[in-house]
């Protein structure tokens, strides 16, 4: 039996595909989807029979338009209020969700994580009108799987760091990309952006898609190469570069520290995303977390990962993912 899982990141969309136990994934580029230079369900094609899925579990954006994981011929504007505010912006994920819709494959919406999920903490729900987007779900699914921890925090640390707090087997809030901890490209906005906001320099969305550890070494390339290229300075020994990841090691520290002194129980930390496959960068996080908890890494795929055990569990009978209903 074939699932599909889908994670709509931010320098790509990668799928994974679950066939019985093993999985397969892959990563397609934005910026190529968005200019038709290839087709999302001609890739999926050449890896698996699409007549043989029995299940697809999509991401999309903020996902704050649904507050159950759903059918999407039921979701309307694909899942979201709206696509404002949410980073850089290339039509490639758009492109994907439509080809799916309109494809025969049976899919579901994953919702992203805000404040009409009824499974969050109310002071979540008071402080922030968001916590993360539809992917983080997935994430935090394929964490609770693998480490069967009910009382975790799940970081996610790659073009953005955001982190969730899990508490008997529940999602109960987060710490999303522009209030808390730096990314790569994207970072919480202070009081210099705020200004610059104000006197029209810059719209919030350019200062949050700029305020990651890039602004830091001052890196200005395409979105999908400035991680590695962050990480060929730092081992360089450029000092901008160097000071942009210590800082950023900084804030994720703060972040978890944070989310860890109001948890009843915590079992486990689980860091993930594309940053904590540089072995350097995720044993330095560890070693500054192990006094918190047992911490575990899982791989950047994750999110797709994840979704495709959304997938399979869903149609397996389960309606209750770490605490979202759900409806289809």
């Amino acid at each position: 039996m074939v699932f599909v899982g889908m994670d709509h990141g931010t320098t790509g969309i990668s799928f994974a595909i679950l066939n019985f136990d093993e999985f397969k994934y892959f990563k397609l580029r934005r910026d190529l989807l968005s200019k038709g230079k290839i087709s999302a369900l001609e890739e999926l094609s050449k890896r698996v029979d699409l007549d043989e899925i029995k299940l697809m579990a999509v991401t999309y954006a903020m996902g704050d338009g649904i507050n159950k994981i759903q059918s999407l011929d039921k979701v309307e504007n694909r899942g979201i209020l709206s696509i404002k505010g949410a980073g850089k912006v290339t039509g490639g994920g758009t492109k994907v969700f439509d080809e799916i819709k309109n494809s025969k494959i049976p899919a579901i919406l994953i919702p992203g994580i805000h404040r009409r999920l009824p499974c969050l903490d109310e002071r979540f729900k008071a402080a922030y009108s968001h916590h993360a987007s539809a992917e983080k779900v997935s994430i935090c699914y394929n964490a609770y799987l693998e480490t069967g921890w009910k009382n975790m925090i799940v970081s996610d640390i790659s073009s953005n760091t955001v982190s969730i707090l899990l508490q008997d087997g529940k999602i109960k809030g987060g710490i999303d990309a522009c209030l808390g901890a730096m990314g790569v490209i994207h970072g919480p906005l202070d009081l210099e952006m705020i200004r610059k906001i104000d006197s029209g320099i810059k719209t919030a969305n350019e200062c949050f898609s700029q305020a990651g550890a890039i602004k830091i070494a001052k890196i200005n390339t395409k979105v999908y190469l400035a991680k590695d290229e962050l990480w060929k300075r730092f081992k360089k020994g450029d000092k901008r570069a160097k000071l942009a990841i210590e800082t950023m090691k900084m804030t994720i520290e703060m972040e978890i520290h944070g989310l860890a002194g109001i948890s009843d129980e915590l079992d486990g930390i689980v860091l993930t995303g594309s940053m904590v496959d540089y072995k350097e960068f995720y044993n330095s996080l560890k070693d500054k977390l192990n006094d918190l908890a047992p911490v575990k890494r899982l791989s950047a795929a994750s999110g797709c990962v994840g979704s495709a055990q959304i997938a399979r569990d869903v149609y397996n009978g389960k309606r209750n993912i770490l605490g979202i209903e759900v409806d289809l």
